[in-house]
């Protein structure tokens, strides 16, 4: 019997890739605009290999971005490319379709509902609460604060612990086959792979890890359901034998 179900946060529920693409790309312009002597693409070029070597909360990509460009310390430029990313970020934070709707769906079938994410913890709140989806969840774990990141297994033991459930009664959601769904599953949790955004045909030698793959979230209830007749049937059967 499924009780819980648990989501990753990024390209799961928040519209996330899209959005960080077009937040940096808006920063360089800015940069640009207020006066930093350089072409847009080896600009964008040098700011993404920034973020894929210091990760993307790394907190001073502009200032090495200057560094990395032979350019002097400029703080106008630097100002530039962070109202440029937030301007973005703040205007066009969205949930992936269907993502409201579905939890509420949820929470009338009784489902109690979190988020297992990555990431650093107020970035991750800050996304949640813009996106007003904060009032959906039970718990929120985020690796940072957690101490462990996905897949490792005790985020999703400490996600089931805080529930109260075993792991044949959760269902984790995700889009990353790895982090998410191999996670999940190493604990025995039922999983589900949302095949969306820029993970959407990466990982797949770790497919045979997921029970469902859904293109909607809106499928979700329906899983839900199919899966507790499949539990209630097996008990009937069993009182039935004996």
């Amino acid at each position: 019997m499924i009780k819980g179900v648990f989501f990753d946060l990024d390209d799961t529920l928040i519209d996330t890739s899209k959005l960080a693409d077009m937040a940096r790309r808006n920063a360089v312009e800015n940069m640009i605009r207020h006066g930093m002597p350089t072409d847009f693409g080896v600009a964008y070029h040098e700011l993404m290999d920034l973020i894929n070597e210091y990760g993307s909360n790394f907190s001073r990509h502009f200032d090495y971005l200057l560094r990395r460009l032979d350019l002097q310390y400029n703080p106008e430029w630097i100002a530039a490319g962070v109202i440029g990313y937030h301007n973005t970020k703040f205007a066009y934070l969205r949930t992936v379709k269907g993502v409201k709707k579905t939890l509420l769906r949820l929470k009338e079938m009784g489902l109690q509902l979190g988020i297992i994410t990555d990431g650093d913890p107020i970035k991750q709140w800050e996304k949640i609460l813009r996106a007003e989806i904060d009032d959906y969840f039970d718990v929120v774990f985020i690796s940072d604060f957690v101490g462990v990141k996905k897949p490792h297994r005790k985020i999703f033991e400490k996600a089931l612990k805080q529930f109260n459930l075993t792991a044949d009664e959760a269902l984790m959601v995700g889009d990353r086959l790895y982090s998410d769904i191999y996670g999940a599953k190493q604990v025995g949790m039922r999983t589900v792979w949302f095949k969306y955004g820029k993970y959407s045909n990466r990982e797949l030698d770790y497919l045979e890890y997921a029970d469902f793959t859904v293109r909607s979230l809106e499928e979700l209830p329906e899983i839900v359901r199919g899966l507790n007749l499949e539990n209630e049937e097996g008990s009937d059967t069993k009182v039935h034998a004996d």
